[in-house]
């Protein structure tokens, strides 16, 4: 009987902590809790523990954090500090990147395979976004040297507009930028309730744009929403629940994302880990999303990165 290979799948399952101590004094627990839930990887949230001054590490605070996350069976991923943006210019686009270097650091000294950075966005009404966007790769093929030497991935991931944001890469745009930079270390985290965000907002399709950047994402941040961006006044999270809107990281399932048609449209790079990102008033429903997720993942495939003509 003739029979054909299944398409490889991703490389494993993990999930995003949430900080509640800035000294990850209460670190031990939340590992625990991943060792019961079986998952392969656990992403740290750097950019919430006091870890970093002045772009210069606390090297005690880092051996303490190393020592805390020791002898556990499962890996590590990381996710770096929010406030990087790449796309700064002057002055504060060299604190951006020391910043981002000290970051590489830490993910180096946790033996994590992935560091997570947002892609950069322009609010300053003079800049030139196409000139910004020259910044960003420059920086980013720079930042991919030390990450390599430093054994770890810089996967750049898509984010949506907010604020005074003029400009930040759709999908296919970050894709691109991916493409251009072309170096081993340098991949993106695709976002997709992000995408779903930026999209609604750009006038673009979900599945298409996230179709093509899914081949050069390592890293996939899953959780839900609408793809409503945030428009009204509110103060409680439930509060934009209650009316679908913003960036909710809810329970696969509770939002309007096509997972199913995102699963047979997309294949990604090898070595893709899924990562669900759940916003901590919902952790009740961790060890059912877990098995969500999983199950998700596995109808993930990968294929030979893309490149883009």
């Amino acid at each position: 009987m003739n029979t054909r290979a299944l398409p490889p799948t991703v490389r494993g399952l993990g999930y995003s902590l949430r900080a509640t101590s800035p000294d990850f004094d209460d670190l031990g627990p939340k590992l625990d809790e991943a060792e019961r839930l079986g998952v392969d990887f656990v992403e740290l949230p750097i950019f919430a523990w006091t870890l970093i001054a002045d772009c210069k590490i606390l090297e005690d605070r880092l051996a303490r954090l190393v020592d805390a996350t020791a002898g556990r069976p499962f890996g590590y991923t990381v996710h770096g500090p929010l406030a990087i943006n790449l796309m700064e210019k002057g002055p504060r686009l060299a604190r951006h990147t020391a910043l981002l270097d000290a970051a590489i650091t830490v993910a180096g000294a946790l033996k994590a395979v992935n560091l997570v950075v947002h892609a950069g966005c322009v609010r300053d009404p003079d800049d030139h976004i196409r000139v910004a966007y020259s910044r960003q790769r420059e920086a980013l093929a720079q930042a991919g040297d030390r990450a390599g030497e430093a054994d770890v991935t810089l996967c750049v991931e898509n984010v949506f507009r907010f604020e005074a944001m003029r400009e930040t890469a759709v999908p296919s745009r970050l894709a691109e930028e991916i493409d251009a930079i072309g170096h081993p270390s340098v991949r993106a985290t695709l976002d997709v309730s992000h995408a779903f965000l930026r999209c609604t907002d750009a006038g673009l399709d979900l599945l298409t744009e996230v179709a093509v950047l899914a081949p050069f994402a390592r890293h996939v941040h899953v959780h839900d929403s609408y793809g409503r961006p945030l428009e009204s006044w509110t103060i409680d999270e439930a509060e934009r629940l209650a009316l679908g809107e913003g960036d909710l990281h809810l329970p696969v399932g509770w939002g309007s994302i096509p997972w199913d048609e995102l699963a047979a449209r997309c294949t990604f790079d090898p070595g893709a880990i899924v990562n669900l990102e759940l916003h901590r008033r919902y952790w009740s429903e961790l060890p059912a999303q877990i098995e969500t997720v999983r199950a998700l993942s596995h109808r993930l495939v990968t294929t030979a990165p893309a490149v883009l003509l």
